[in-house]
């Protein structure tokens, strides 16, 4: 017999329908051993109880359990909901905080766990989900550059973590984005002289790295590709000198 095919409890002790509370729901078959029963330490288990059992969820919002605490928060009433905020466990919190309205959203800013910040990030907006771009946790700050409107972005152009800086990149001003051609990760160099043009991206040409030289070569104007025919790299030389030759071609 595995794990999955006894009924024990949170603490590991056998569960006994004789001695449960809720006998009277096996009867009616609102729970059953092995497959709905609140005092089973897995969470499918507590959860399709409460599914066919919602009237009880709020009874269980202290239990010493927090897979019983985050569950019931699922299915209890809304204004039951706001303590659990407090709770000592993320999970607890995380299943409080997906039913609460968006006020009760702003304390949650500074949660200690990240995927609890992650999922107000994602709920809040403006001005308010601002005030997140200096998470400590490069993820949060990373939803934050996602969800942004793009004149609010410049405030996350030095960003520590480079990944954020790509997603800023990527949704920036245009008036903003010549920031990023000198960034000193290659990779936000180069998203940023993809949607460059004109003498900003021709300022690339010298790039240290061979594709945002690239990027020039394929889409730089013609005059500038002599200067290119001679680069280091043979992929940027041989951009540079096809490019030339359909430009004499169509003359």
């Amino acid at each position: 017999m595995t794990d999955i095919d006894e009924a024990l409890d949170w603490q590991g002790r056998p569960i006994s329908c004789d001695t449960c509370g809720h006998r009277a729901l096996l009867a009616e078959g609102l729970c059953q051993l092995h497959r709905a029963c609140v005092h089973d330490r897995y969470a499918r288990r507590i959860d399709r109880f409460f599914y066919w059992n919602r009237t009880l969820a709020n009874d269980y919002l202290a239990h010493p359990y927090f897979e019983v605490r985050a569950i019931a928060a699922k299915f209890a009433d809304v204004f039951r909901l706001p303590p659990l905020l407090e709770d000592a466990d993320e999970t607890v919190r995380f299943s409080a905080l997906i039913r609460l309205p968006r006020k009760y959203l702003l304390k949650m800013r500074h949660d200690p766990d990240r995927e609890v910040r992650i999922r107000v990030a994602y709920r809040l907006e403006g001005s308010d989900l601002l005030e997140m771009r200096a998470d400590p946790d490069y993820y949060v700050r990373l939803v934050v550059a996602r969800r942004l409107q793009p004149e609010s972005l410049h405030l996350l152009l030095h960003d520590t973590d480079r990944e954020v800086r790509l997603m800023v990149a990527r949704r920036i001003g245009m008036e903003w984005l010549h920031a990023l051609a000198t960034d000193g990760d290659a990779d936000v160099r180069l998203e940023a002289a993809r949607r460059l043009n004109g003498d900003e991206l021709l300022s690339l040409q010298g790039d240290p790295d061979w594709r945002v030289r690239y990027e020039v070569a394929s889409r730089g104007e013609t005059e500038w590709l002599t200067q290119l025919i001679g680069d280091e790299d043979e992929l940027v030389r041989e951009m540079a000198r096809s490019r030339l030759q359909g430009e004499e071609l169509t003359l």
